[in-house]
């Protein structure tokens, strides 16, 4: 092997740590990406970090400021292009030169146009060493939403569905089609957004939390919004009782004051939004609302109605299904395979390799 694919092999690595880090808090650093960065010495990692929840401090500055050696002449590694201008808080690119950072890899550009494009040119005229483009395909597929939120005017959206083995999305004898492992994924998924959206069917049928219960994870559950144009929402829901802890949204259309009041007092902020053509909540007025409240990895997980209407209005970037090993035959009710069959007939899919315990979990990307 030679010396430059032994040097390439080494960054890569070292950038694959990054990304680790980075992974740690996606879906819960508001407007900010999710960073990670990992330092060392050329061939020993010194320090490893994230973005901090809520976005700040940035991956680079924890990463720093958490080493216990003296950094100087150190090679720095992070996900995205270092920040170089002033918002909250000084720019990464200011740390790194004062602390005297040799080597600067980062993997790929960041799409803020504070930022795309200009850390590099700063940190060469101060002396530091910058390469880039290091486990780029990777990367890139991880900040596929956060480059969607700046360039796009519609956030990010990933809808999920479970099914059974014979596609089958209601078991007429019980709640529950797939497995306690699948369960426990989509309870990580929702980990992962910022946002989730249902609808008050969802909510009165099935009385669901919505909320991620994963020992250590509590406290990343997303923002639940229900689709409600009616306000239908019964106050006693899980959803509703629980809004003082989770911070949940109503999006309604019929004005109901005394409703809206009873809401309110149980901390549920109420909206109104405005209807298609059919009478029903318009999805796409929606999800512009919901990136102006500030959010922007969104996780759609309601019934079969909601989901196939986000996929017909061609919003949903990432559709994520669980096929359930088991068939329900005449138990089973609402069949989504004509739906997807149709709708989604022209975009491939991936089968995630995950133990799921004999469910499988497949991912659609959606052109």
């Amino acid at each position: 092997m030679s010396t430059n694919q032994n040097k390439y092999q080494i960054h890569n690595y070292f950038m694959n740590l990054a990304l680790q880090q980075a992974m740690k808090s996606l879906g819960n650093t508001k407007l900010n990406p999710s960073v990670g960065c990992v330092i060392s010495d050329g061939k020993n990692l010194i320090s490893a970090a994230c973005t901090s929840f809520n976005g700040r401090p940035h991956a680079e500055r924890n990463a720093i400021n958490l080493s216990k050696r003296n950094i100087k002449n150190a090679n720095l590694y992070t996900t995205l292009e270092p920040c170089i201008h002033y918002g909250k808080t000084p720019p990464c690119t200011n740390l790194i030169i004062k602390k005297k950072i040799k080597k600067v890899f980062f993997s790929i550009k960041d799409p803020d146009k504070r930022t795309f494009n200009k850390s590099k040119v700063k940190l060469k005229k101060n002396g530091i060493k910058v390469a880039s483009g290091f486990y780029s395909k990777k990367i890139n597929y991880f900040y596929k939403s956060y480059i969607k939120y700046k360039k796009n005017d519609l956030p990010f959206v990933t809808c999920k569905v479970a099914v059974s083995n014979d596609f089958y999305t209601i078991n007429k004898k019980k709640k529950i089609i797939t497995n306690q492992f699948s369960q426990g994924r989509v309870h990580l998924m929702r980990s992962s957004h910022d946002c989730l959206i249902t609808s008050s069917k969802t909510v009165i049928q099935d009385n669901p939390m919505l909320t991620c219960r994963i020992n250590g994870l509590e406290k990343t559950s997303p923002a639940r919004i229900i689709l409600d144009k009616k306000l239908s929402t019964p106050l006693n829901s899980k959803v509703i009782k629980s809004a003082n802890t989770f911070k949940t949204i109503i999006f309604y259309n019929k004005v109901d004051k005394k409703k809206i009041k009873s809401l309110n007092k149980l901390n549920a902020r109420t909206i109104k939004v405005n209807l298609n053509k059919d009478g029903n909540i318009n999805l796409r007025e929606a999800l512009l609302l919901v990136k102006k409240i500030g959010f922007n990895r969104i996780f759609i997980e309601a019934g079969l109605n909601l989901s196939v209407s986000f996929l017909k209005e061609k919003i949903v970037d990432e559709f994520k299904l669980f096929i359930s090993h088991n068939n329900l035959k005449k138990s089973g009710k609402a069949n989504i395979k004509k739906y997807l069959n149709r709708i989604l007939k022209n975009n491939k899919y991936t089968n995630e390799k995950v133990n799921l315990a004999g469910d499988k979990l497949r991912t659609y990307q959606i052109k």
